[in-house]
């Protein structure tokens, strides 16, 4: 099981993903296969800071936080801690 995966297995994490009006299939952690390789080597770390980068109508944000995971249990809770917004404009 995938890290979104188990993210959106939370309803925090997709409360947050309807309030910026973010698609599920429009989210995409950046780094996530370094993170489950990372953790297969080290169970005992549980938590790392990621970006995770979403789309809307409107254009790309990116959210910054802390990441605690324990993918033996099956369990992924994505503490935000900022985020910036590029619109559609800043992108052509």
């Amino acid at each position: 099981m995938s890290i979104k995966e188990l993210l959106l297995n939370g309803t925090s994490f997709l409360l947050l993903m309807k309030e910026y009006a973010i698609d599920i299939a429009d989210i995409k952690i950046k780094d996530e296969e370094v993170i489950a390789v990372q953790f297969l080597q080290h169970p005992e770390v549980s938590k790392e800071s990621i970006c995770i980068e979403g789309k809307n109508k409107d254009g790309i944000i990116n959210f910054f936080g802390t990441l605690h995971y324990n993918l033996l249990n099956k369990l992924a809770v994505f503490e935000m801690q900022g985020f910036e917004r590029t619109a559609l404009q800043e992108l052509t």
